[in-house]
């Protein structure tokens, strides 16, 4: 494979990923938007966390995760509160509507997901199945 090959297939795969990511965002049910609710979704997986870590997680800013957690709170989708360890720092966590919101939020986009592999061919889905172990290595190698 040459080096512009390969590179067409990085830039066709970034494209489509993408384009697929955003398109099942908008199937989804209207709410939050895609960074609050990945947020919301790294404190139903990890738990409680720090701001900092939170942000750290998500890849943005401390300020940018402030904003963010303060709009999950006043939906009640977050609680917020003071660090015991570190009174400067606060801590985030999942309520149980948050929870649901996320658990929510993944049906629907699997659901009309489902449905688009399911308007594939028997070999096109068989493609995509044989390639999930090498996508989600590309994944486990974020750090």
């Amino acid at each position: 494979m040459t080096l512009s090959s390969v590179q067409d297939v990085s830039g066709r795969l970034y494209l489509a990923v993408g384009r697929l990511s955003r398109s099942l965002r908008q199937a989804g049910v209207p709410g939050p938007g895609h960074g609050s609710i990945s947020a919301l979704a790294t404190l139903v997986h990890f738990g409680e966390l720090r701001l900092g870590d939170l942000a750290a997680k998500e890849g943005v800013a401390a300020a940018t995760m402030s904003r963010i957690v303060a709009t999950l709170v006043e939906a009640g989708y977050v609680t917020r509160e003071s660090d015991p360890l570190d009174r400067r720092a606060w801590l985030a966590r999942a309520t149980e509507e948050g929870e649901r919101l996320v658990s929510g939020v993944r049906s629907t986009r699997v659901q009309e997901l489902n449905r688009r592999l399911d308007r594939l061919t028997p070999e096109a889905r068989e493609s995509i199945i044989s390639a999930l172990p090498a996508l989600e290595a590309l994944i486990s190698d974020e750090g």
